[in-house]
This record gives C-alpha cells, sequence and structure tokens, in this order.
C-alpha cells in the first residue's frame, strides 16, 4: 500500500535520508497481516520504550528474539503433542513471527516472560561523537591586533 505522500520536496535538500523515506512511502499495514499475536508498544522516558507481547502458551523455550540490523524479530514456535485428542481446541497457539522496525542506535536491554506477556525494554543511546557539541571559534592574534588599531586611530 503507498502513500499519497509527494516527498519530492525533501529528496532535493536532504541527504542520507532514503531509509526513512521508503518507510513513510510504504506505510500501512501491509496485505493479509496476522495480528497474532496482540502487542502494545509505549514509551517509559526520553529514551526507552517497552514491547509487550501476548504469548500465553509459550514457554522461554519455545520463543525466539532476535536483533537485526534496524530489526526486532520475535518468533514463536510450539511443538505439537500428538499423544493428546483434543474434544474443543480452541487456544491460539499457532507459531508466529512478529518484526518491529528499529530506528537507528535502539538497542535491546532485556527480556522477561512474565504471566504470559513477553516484556522486551529498549533504550535509545547516541553514541558520544553522533551528539551535538559546541564548536570552538578561533581568532587570530593578528586581526585582533588591527582592530585595535583601527579603534584606537579613530579616537
Amino acid at each position: 500500500m503507498r502513500t499519497n505522500l509527494d516527498l519530492s520536496p525533501f529528496y532535493r535538500s536532504s541527504i542520507g535520508f532514503d531509509r526513512i523515506f521508503n518507510l513513510l512511502e510504504n506505510a500501512g499495514p501491509p496485505q493479509n497481516a496476522d495480528n497474532w499475536p496482540p502487542y502494545d508498544i509505549a514509551k517509559l522516558g526520553e529514551d526507552t520504550y517497552r514491547i509487550v507481547l501476548a504469548v500465553a502458551g509459550f514457554g522461554e523455550d519455545e520463543l525466539t528474539i532476535t536483533q537485526e540490523p534496524n530489526m526486532l524479530v520475535i518468533e514463536g514456535a510450539k511443538t505439537e503433542n500428538d499423544e493428546v485428542q483434543y474434544l474443543h481446541h480452541g487456544l491460539a497457539l499457532r507459531s508466529f513471527a512478529r518484526r518491529f522496525e528499529l530506528a537507528d542506535h535502539v538497542t535491546i536491554v532485556g527480556a522477561k516472560l512474565e504471566n504470559g506477556l513477553l516484556i522486551i525494554d529498549l533504550k535509545k543511546e547516541i553514541p558520544e561523537e553522533m551528539k551535538p557539541r559546541r564548536i570552538a571559534i578561533n581568532v587570530e592574534n593578528d586581526k585582533k591586533a588591527a582592530s585595535k588599531r583601527i579603534e584606537s586611530a579613530a579616537a
């Protein structure tokens, strides 16, 4: 699904934002999207986030969390028990793969499984060399002396 957003003015005046423009152009729900398992995304602070997935019935050994470049992939695979004969099978314990796009410098702090909820904490940590810094302006001594002479000659 493509949006009706015209990003061409931004392409003329910005460099290196191709990934962001591609995300904006392709924004929207994918065709035939599976909305299982349900999840929440919460912003806990300035640079801290939390993803909570409802994975009732899955154990720690049946869940996999992988961080790829700018992508978080959560997969769940339930092993079937052939010894059990179900009279009614209403629990949605099917395999799943859920992907989340991550911004640059977002890292996974930790993950825990608690009361059927998979809780993943994330943090955005910008490296020191990428943070804004103040640049000192150096003035040459010859220019200072010349400006002082002009001021004294005018007086």
